[in-house]
């Protein structure tokens, strides 16, 4: 008797168990359902912002606004002054707080820059092309800028900003690299 007791308890304690589990499966769907929901009302609701923004978007002061994202990616006020601007590639290269140091921006990756160096391999070559991005040391930390850490308006006023400061058209790039060199 002590035996079917027993069975039945654990038979109940198992069933019990599985219907707790059946049930908390049902709310992590239902929960995750809903998070899908709320996601993608945050991105229709992002878009329906954007594209009034995007109508609106001007950059007044582009050396400020270049100022502004260095700054934030380095982490403390650099008072960018600009040295050069170059079309191909694009490059802007800056002053730090009168003289404290360069920072380079460029829309070329990591990956380009590696290209270009590896393409460039005649030492006297990289002179005679003028190109910062030759020169930069091997252990050159690149900062990527984009929406994720600048802002939403950021992809809509870099080429702005870019076409204000150079004058050059960089069409619908949304990331630059900051070199602090």
């Amino acid at each position: 008797m002590e035996i079917i007791l027993a069975i039945v308890v654990a038979s109940a304690v198992i069933l019990f168990g599985a219907l707790i589990s059946i049930g908390n499966e049902r709310q992590r769907k239902a929960i995750d359902d809903l998070r899908e929901q709320v996601v993608f009302w945050a991105v229709q609701d992002l878009k329906i912002k954007r594209e009034h923004l995007a109508r609106t978007a001007q950059v007044a002061d582009p050396l400020g606004w270049f100022n502004k994202i260095a700054t934030r990616a380095c982490g403390y006020d650099v008072n960018l002054q600009i040295i050069e601007a170059t079309e191909s590639p694009n490059i802007l290269l800056f002053d730090v707080n009168g003289g404290n140091g360069k920072i380079l921006l460029t829309i070329s990756s990591p990956a380009e820059v590696r290209t270009m160096k590896k393409t460039s391999s005649n030492r006297l070559s990289q002179y005679s092309e003028r190109n910062p991005l030759l020169s930069l040391p091997k252990k050159a930390v690149a900062i990527e800028c984009s929406v994720l850490n600048n802002g939403i308006m950021f992809d809509l006023e870099l080429p702005l900003a870019w076409k204000g400061l150079t004058g050059n058209d960089i069409g619908e790039k949304s990331l630059i690299w900051i070199y602090n060199i």
